[in-house]
């Protein structure tokens, strides 16, 4: 596996990585015994690159993912500012979970929090190391109003100890785990940042960070992982995008995306994966399988030759970003 460097650190990561919110039970029914598998599938593949949180399933992402890596080589993505707490939610289905484990979540990005939260990962998932440390979900796009106040937690203290975690080594790059562009260029302002893994903002059907977001992150030594490739599954035929019913709009363009493809015999979704690394500043692209065969088939998307007459194609039809870089070659 092709591997990158994450922001200006000694850390290189797989360009193709694991997503764990399946593992938790996020919009899947996945067991145990299922999660497992599916871990295992990828490690026999190759992959040495993971991403987890404790909010994928209240901790069952992490608990099942700290157990298939432990004792292995591995590199692994957790995240922090969300704090579990007993006692399980009343409805589950709320959350986009299925069977969670029984807790429910406390925000809190200041400075006692965050390390609060680092030290129950690690707990949680019985390992002795995480290597890159994400701040989850700060933004608008979670919080609506009440995030003023998550952010100058996170600017007051937050910062400070991902920061301190990082100097110490205990992490080897800190950043965001995120939906939105704004709060990416909002923290560049704040501290020093290694990697910003942004769901669903850079794909096949978005380009917005092109033309801001992107230089800036150039500029300051920080680099990109990509979540949510498919776009919560718009781009492999679901009729989901931003985790809820897609547009019309959005739908009519992943049509328009789809007819191209087709016409070069290419899957849509094989160029939905190998897109974002056309772009130098992406290190890695990491979907979500939600079971070992979905794995295998993402391995063979992310493999299939692509011509560059389907980058060209597209970008003549105004679909993708007359400035956005392309994968060259078949």
């Amino acid at each position: 596996m092709e591997q990158r460097r994450v922001g200006r650190t000694d850390l290189m990561i797989d360009t193709f990585g694991l997503g764990g919110a399946p593992l938790g039970g996020n919009f899947v029914d996945l067991d145990y015994a299922q999660a497992a598998e599916l871990i295992r599938a990828a490690q026999e593949a190759g992959l040495r690159y993971y991403d987890t949180a404790p909010w994928y399933g209240f901790g069952r992402s992490e608990r099942v993912m700290g157990d298939m890596l432990r004792g292995t080589d591995y590199v692994l993505s957790d995240k922090v500012g969300r704090l579990l707490k007993p006692g399980g939610v009343e409805n589950p289905a709320d959350y986009g979970m299925i069977d969670p484990l029984p807790f429910h979540v406390a925000y809190d990005y200041g400075y006692d929090g965050i390390m609060r939260a680092f030290e129950d990962n690690l707990q949680r998932l019985g390992l002795d190391r995480i290597d890159i440390l994400l701040a989850h979900d700060i933004g608008v796009f979670t919080h609506g109003e009440d995030n003023a106040r998550h952010f100058a937690d996170l600017a007051e203290g937050g910062y400070r100890a991902m920061d301190e975690l990082r100097r110490s080594a205990q992490v080897k790059a800190i950043g965001l785990g995120v939906n939105e562009n704004q709060v990416c260029m909002d923290a560049l302002g704040i501290g020093e940042w290694d990697v910003f893994l942004l769901a669903g903002r850079y794909t096949l059907l978005e380009q917005t960070p092109i033309d801001a977001l992107f230089p800036a992150c150039r500029s300051a030594g920080t680099t990109i992982i990509c979540g949510g490739p498919f776009n919560s599954g718009i781009l492999v035929g679901r009729k989901t995008w931003n985790y809820a019913k897609a547009p019309a709009e959005v739908v009519d363009k992943a049509r328009a995306l789809a007819k191209v493809a087709d016409a070069f015999g290419v899957p849509l979704a094989a160029a939905a994966l190998q897109f974002p690394l056309g772009s130098d500043i992406v290190t890695s692209v990491i979907p979500g399988p939600r079971d070992k065969a979905e794995l295998q088939q993402n391995l063979e998307w992310f493999t299939t030759p692509i011509p560059d007459e389907l980058w060209i194609s597209l970008k003549s039809k105004g679909l993708l970003h007359e400035a956005a870089p392309v994968p060259s070659g078949p």
